[in-house]
C-alpha cells in the first residue's frame, strides 16, 4: 500500500486559529487537510500525520524546546514509519518569528537541509526510494494574539515562495505553493480555517499524483 507522511508544524497538525493563547484545540480528521488528501488519494493509501504545533526548519526555539527543530525531528519521523512512498514538507512559518530574525534566505536554507536529510542514502536507502513534495506556505499576517511574536513576519515570508521553488527545481522535487491556493486566517494570521484545509488538501492530492 502506498504510504505517505506529512511533515510540518501546526499547520499540518490541524490547529485551528488562536483565540486564547495557551489553550489547546485541534481539528478532527474530518477537517484536516493531510486527511482530507488522503481520502481524495483514494483507497489503499496509509498516511502518518507529523505535525507539531511551534516545529522550525532549522532553529532550537528558546520558548519552546530544542525538540521543535525539524531537523532532529524529520529523522526521528523517517526512522519511525515507512517505508515511506511520499513525503510532504511544510515548514517555515515559525522560521520568520521575530526571535530567529531569519530572512528568506536563511529559512530556504533551514528547508534545503530537511531536503538533504530526506534525500541522503540513508533515508533512500532504508525506504526504498521516495518521492517528495515541497510545499510554500501561505505568508503570515500579522494580526490577532501572535502579531507580537511575528513582528515582521509579513515581508519575510511573502519572499519564501520564489525561493521554495528554485530548491524544489535544484533537486527534483515536486512544488506547490500554498498561497496561490489559501489564505491564513484573519483570526490569527497563521493558521487555515476549515474551509483552507480542506482547498490544500485537494491541491495536496493532485500535486502528489503528478510526483
Amino acid at each position: 500500500m502506498p504510504f505517505l507522511m506529512t511533515f510540518g508544524d501546526s499547520n499540518t497538525h490541524g490547529t485551528p486559529p488562536i483565540v486564547t493563547r495557551g489553550e489547546y484545540h485541534r481539528f478532527g480528521p474530518g477537517v484536516r487537510w493531510p486527511q482530507v488528501c488522503l481520502r481524495a488519494l483514494g483507497v489503499g493509501w496509509e498516511l502518518a500525520e507529523e505535525g507539531l504545533p511551534g516545529r522550525t526548519a532549522q532553529y532550537p526555539d528558546p520558548v519552546m524546546g530544542a525538540h521543535m527543530n525539524g531537523q532532529d525531528g524529520l529523522k526521528i519521523a523517517l526512522q519511525s514509519h515507512g517505508p515511506v512512498d511520499v513525503l510532504t514538507l511544510m515548514l517555515g512559518t515559525n522560521d520568520v518569528k521575530a526571535r530567529f530574525s531569519a530572512s528568506p534566505e536563511a529559512v530556504t536554507a533551514g528547508v534545503a537541509g530537511l531536503v538533504d536529510i530526506a534525500l541522503s542514502l540513508e533515508m533512500q536507502a532504508r525506504h526504498g526510494g521516495f518521492r517528495m513534495l515541497l510545499i510554500c506556505p501561505p505568508p503570515v499576517a500579522e494580526v490577532g494574539p501572535l502579531a507580537g511574536e511575528f513582528l515582521g513576519a509579513s515581508a519575510r515570508s511573502a519572499g519564501l515562495a520564489e525561493r521554495y521553488q528554485a530548491l524544489a527545481q535544484a533537486r527534483g522535487l515536486g512544488f506547490l505553493d500554498a498561497g496561490q491556493i489559501i489564505a491564513v486566517s484573519p483570526q490569527d494570521g497563521i493558521h487555515f480555517e476549515a474551509e483552507a484545509h480542506a482547498a490544500l488538501g485537494l491541491a495536496v492530492a493532485e500535486a502528489i499524483r503528478r510526483l
